[in-house]
């Protein structure tokens, strides 16, 4: 299933994934950064971005009232559920950071600002969170294995399902 296309020039979790920190690596590792699309990418599927235009598809007009439970896509449903089972995984603790930084765009600073956290904490819970969002969506393991898209299965290596009966 591919996703949304987004401009990383948007996202905050973009250059933290891209430029070199200290070492010389970048302070997120790719399944971090991978993690954190993958929830911004759900958000923006289960139809939970901030509108900032008028929707004239729901106006009094048209018949109906429209926007209900029932209007929802089954991709939406699942993209709920999907997101819902990740802020279950961050914790409460971490959700709402994960929310703001990844879905919401907010800047590092800006979450600090808003929370009043010490300066260049929420790029260190931001790690903490994201690298217990790539476990909960099992980019952790096997490094490349999952993004390299292999098929995972129960099974001795030379097993060899039989075909036609």
């Amino acid at each position: 299933m591919s996703g949304p296309e987004f401009d990383d020039a948007e996202s905050p979790l973009h250059r933290l994934a891209t430029r070199p920190a200290r070492g010389g690596e970048p302070f997120l590792s790719p399944s971090e950064a991978r993690a954190g699309e993958r929830l911004r990418g759900d958000f923006t599927r289960a139809g939970l971005t901030p509108r900032i235009t008028q929707s004239w598809d729901l106006s009094p007009r048209a018949g109906g009232r429209g926007g209900g439970a029932g209007d929802m896509s089954d991709m939406a449903a699942d993209a709920r559920k999907r997101l819902d089972a990740a802020m279950t995984a961050a914790g409460p603790e971490l959700s709402g950071l994960l929310l703001d930084v990844c879905c919401f765009l907010k800047g590092l600073e800006a979450v600090e600002r808003e929370r009043r956290w010490p300066a260049r904490s929420a790029k260190l819970l931001l790690k903490v969170g994201l690298a217990g969002l790539a476990r909960h969506y099992g980019f952790d393991r096997e490094a490349g294995s999952l993004a390299a898209g292999r098929i995972r299965r129960w099974g001795a290596p030379d097993y060899k399902p039989k075909v036609g009966g």
